[in-house]
C-alpha cells in the first residue's frame, strides 16, 4: 500500500515536494488553511484589475527549468516568459534615474556612463559572480544542510575568504559610484539580510539579476503556482483548501502519526510542513519541539513588507514594470530593519506596474501597482499607520515621476505585519523568512527533518536554501530527496 503523506500549505515548496513526493510513489495530499493554493504567492482579483500578492520577480530562469524538467516538462508547457528589457529601472532623485538594459553588453554601458572605468570593474564582479552562482545553483543550494561537512568542497576551499568578507566589501573595493554601487548592493536584499552582513560569495545574485536578466511569467506569479498545481494534479496530488491544521498528533514512541484538521483527526504516515516553521512547531507537544523561543527571537529574520496593491483609473508616465526609488537613505532605512526594529522615517520602496508589461493585469489605459516597503517584522501594525506611508511613498512617487496620481487612484488594499501573521501563522509577520548571513548558513538552519518527532519534516524559506521563490522550489526537493532517503 501506498505511505500516506500530508502537506502542510501550499506555497512554491510545498507544491515543489508535492510533485517529487506523488512521482516517487507516495499518496500525496496537500492541506491549505486558506480557501485558494499558493501560500505567500496566492493572487488578488478586483475589478478587473490582477494583483500577485506576494513575489514579483522571476528571476534565476534555469531553476524553474530544471524543477519542471525533472518531469519532462517545460515552463512553455504551462506559461508564456518575456524577457523585460529594460529590467527595471532605479531612482535616486527627481530626474535621476538608472534604468538597467535586459542585456548585459548596454548594462556595461549603463555603468561606463555613470562612472569611467566602472565597466571593467563590473566585468570581473560578474566573472567571480558567474562561477559562485555555477557552484552553489549546481551544487550548494541542493545540499540538506545537514553537516558542516556539505560546504566543503574541493571548489569552495578554494572560496573560503568569500564567506569571512562581506557583498559590500566586494562591491565598494573598485566602484565609487554611489549610485552603481546601490544597484550592485540591491539583489542581496531578497536574501533578507544587509550588504554588510551578507558574504561576499552571494554575489551569485548579481549575475542572477545582470546575466540572467529579470523575466516576466505572462498572468504574473500565479501563473507559476497554476503550473505546479497542474502538474501535481497529473501526478494525483489531492488539493483540500480551507483546511486548517490544529494539531500534529504524536504517539508516544515519539512518532508523527496524523493531524487534526478542521477538528478532525486524519491518519498520516508522514507529514511535510511548507508552513512557518516556528508555528508547525507549536503543533505538536511542547517536549517533542527542537527550537525554543528563545532560539527564534535570537534569529536575524529577513523583513516584513507593508504592500499595497492599487488600481489606477489612467497609465502612469516614467516608470517601469520594476521601478525602485532609493532617493533616501538605505543605510538609515536597514537600521530600523535589522538594528532597532521601528517605523522608517523615509523609506526606500519599490513598486511593480506589470500593466506596463502585460495588458491582463489592468482593463485597458488603467494601471495596476504594487508598492513594498520593507519593515522589521514584529513593528506595531494599524491603520492609520499603513494611510500614513501610503501618503508618503504616493507623494514621493509623484515628485519623482513628475505627474500627479492621486486623483486618479480608483482602490487600494493593503498587506502587512497583520496579515502575514493572520494569514501565513508567519513568526512575527515576517515576509521572507530568515536572512541568509554567515551564521543563519546551511547547516546552521533550522533542519529539514525533525530531530524530536520521527515522519515530521520541514519544507520553505525558514530552513534550507532559503528566502525566495527559486530556494523555495529546490527546498521542496530537498525535503522530498530527504523523505526518500528515510522512508
Amino acid at each position: 500500500m501506498k505511505k500516506k503523506i500530508h502537506i502542510i500549505g501550499s506555497g512554491f515548496s510545498s507544491l515543489s515536494a508535492a510533485c517529487y513526493l506523488a512521482k516517487a510513489g507516495f499518496e500525496v495530499t496537500v492541506l491549505e488553511k486558506n480557501n485558494t493554493i499558493g501560500g505567500r504567492a496566492r493572487q488578488l482579483l478586483k475589478e478587473n484589475f490582477t494583483f500577485d500578492i506576494g513575489p514579483t520577480w522571476y528571476w534565476m530562469p534555469d531553476v524553474f527549468e530544471k524543477f519542471f524538467a525533472d518531469f519532462d516538462k517545460t515552463p512553455s508547457d504551462f506559461y508564456e516568459l518575456e524577457k523585460l528589457d529594460p529590467a527595471y529601472q532605479v531612482y535616486f532623485d527627481k530626474e535621476d534615474s538608472i534604468t538597467i538594459p535586459g542585456s548585459l553588453e548596454e548594462i556595461y554601458e549603463v555603468f561606463e556612463a555613470e562612472e569611467k572605468g566602472s565597466s571593467k570593474h563590473l566585468k570581473e564582479f560578474l566573472k567571480s559572480a558567474k562561477y559562485n552562482y555555477d557552484v552553489s545553483i549546481n551544487d550548494l543550494v541542493y545540499k540538506p544542510g545537514v553537516s558542516p561537512l556539505e560546504l566543503i568542497t574541493p571548489v569552495t576551499i578554494g572560496k573560503v575568504s568569500q564567506f569571512f568578507s562581506t557583498i559590500r566589501k566586494q562591491v565598494r573595493k573598485k566602484i565609487k559610484s554611489k549610485k552603481l554601487i546601490q544597484i550592485l548592493e540591491f539583489p542581496v536584499l531578497f536574501l533578507g539580510a544587509k550588504p554588510s552582513n551578507t558574504p561576499a560569495f552571494y554575489n551569485f545574485m548579481n549575475y542572477a539579476d545582470f546575466g540572467l536578466g529579470t523575466w516576466h511569467p505572462k498572468g504574473g506569479m500565479y501563473k507559476v503556482i497554476e503550473a505546479m498545481e497542474t502538474l501535481a494534479a497529473s501526478l494525483n496530488v489531492t488539493f483540500k483548501t480551507n483546511a486548517n491544521v490544529q494539531e500534529i498528533t504524536v504517539n508516544e514512541l515519539g512518532e508523527a502519526i496524523g493531524l487534526v484538521v478542521n477538528e478532525e483527526f486524519i491518519p498520516s504516515d508522514i507529514i511535510l510542513s511548507g508552513a512557518d516553521y516556528y508555528h508547525t512547531e507549536t503543533l505538536v507537544p511542547e517536549k517533542y519541539r527542537q527550537y525554543s523561543e528563545k532560539y527564534w527571537d535570537k534569529k536575524v529574520f529577513a523583513p516584513s513588507s507593508l504592500l499595497f496593491y492599487v488600481g489606477f483609473d489612467k497609465k502612469l508616465e516614467n516608470v517601469c514594470h520594476h521601478t525602485l526609488f532609493f532617493d533616501t537613505d538605505f543605510d538609515v532605512h536597514a537600521k530600523t530593519i535589522y538594528d532597532s526594529p521601528s517605523w522608517p522615517k523615509e523609506p526606500l520602496f519599490y513598486a511593480s506596474f506589470p500593466s506596463v508589461t502585460d495588458g491582463s493585469f489592468a482593463p485597458i489605459n488603467k494601471e495596476a501597482a504594487t508598492f513594498l516597503i520593507p519593515l522589521a517584522p514584529g513593528i506595531k501594525d494599524t491603520p492609520e499607520i499603513r494611510e500614513k506611508y501610503f501618503n508618503i511613498i504616493i507623494e514621493r512617487l509623484e515628485k519623482l515621476t513628475n505627474q500627479s496620481v492621486k486623483d486618479a487612484i480608483l482602490f487600494k488594499e493593503s498587506f502587512c505585519v497583520n496579515d502575514f501573521v493572520k494569514d501565513y501563522n508567519s513568526y512575527k509577520g515576517n515576509a521572507y523568512g530568515l536572512a541568509n548571513i554567515l551564521t543563519q548558513t546551511a547547516f546552521l538552519r533550522p533542519k529539514i527533518k525533525s530531530k524530536k518527532v520521527k515522519n515530521l519534516f520541514f519544507t520553505g524559506q525558514l530552513t534550507v536554501p532559503g528566502p525566495g521563490v527559486p530556494p523555495a522550489l529546490i527546498s521542496g526537493k530537498i525535503a522530498s530527496d530527504l523523505i526518500l532517503k528515510n522512508h
